[in-house]
């Protein structure tokens, strides 16, 4: 691994409690969330909408990734880039992945035009990430090793030596034990199993 390539990314630690902003009589509600995929999204965005369901819009941005990045940005109905650009831009300003934020907004009576409608979701966005708790996470890399039973000390001594977490595992006869370790000690760890006799390692793709 390149020695300057980040190993780390920066999430929520959990959902932030709700903000609210006020322009003009209109309501903004400002919400953040860790997400990991978008089935999470969905059920978000439903048990929101329940919660909140006299709203005008739902308009949210996620980010989800480290390496491979997806991302999406809704504006739900207001005009084009008024709502979810302005509310993806907090996300990366804040620099965080993994991340939902949506924003409700009631409707005051009073038309915001779109510089107005910009600047309100930007600062419920920006409210609501402000207030989740945000920490570090390492990239880490997922390894299968497969191995017969009779090598499940060696493999457990070498686990046990280099700290190494243990996602998944199956004891049979042939074992295979999921690993996982932080990018920047990826090849290092597949280097140590892949010299030992009768005993092979293989990087587990990210689905």
């Amino acid at each position: 691994m390149n020695p300057n390539e980040k190993d780390t990314y920066k999430t929520l630690a959990a959902p932030s409690e709700e903000v609210l902003f006020k322009e003009k009589n209109s309501k903004f509600f400002g919400l953040a969330f860790p997400v990991t995929n978008e089935e999470e999204v969905k059920n978000i965005l439903t048990e929101i909408k329940k919660a909140h369901f006299s709203a005008r819009h739902w308009c949210y941005a996620y980010q989800i990734g480290t390496e491979k990045i997806q991302y999406r940005a809704n504006d739900d109905g207001e005009p084009n880039n008024s709502a979810g650009m302005p509310i993806y831009g907090q996300i990366q300003s804040f620099d965080v992945t993994n991340v939902l934020v949506v924003v409700v907004r009631y409707f005051g009576g009073v038309k915001l035009g779109v510089g107005g409608l910009i600047s309100a979701y930007k600062t419920a966005a920006q409210m609501a990430l402000e207030n989740a708790t945000i920490i570090e996470k390492t990239i880490d890399k997922h390894f299968l090793i497969h191995f017969d039973y009779k090598n499940m000390n060696k493999v457990m001594r070498i686990i046990k030596e280099k700290n190494l977490d243990i996602v998944n595992q199956k004891m049979e006869l042939s074992c295979e034990i999921e690993i996982k370790t932080r990018k920047k000690n990826a090849d290092t760890i597949a280097d140590i199993f892949e010299n030992l006799f009768e005993i092979t390692i293989q990087e587990k793709e990210e689905l």
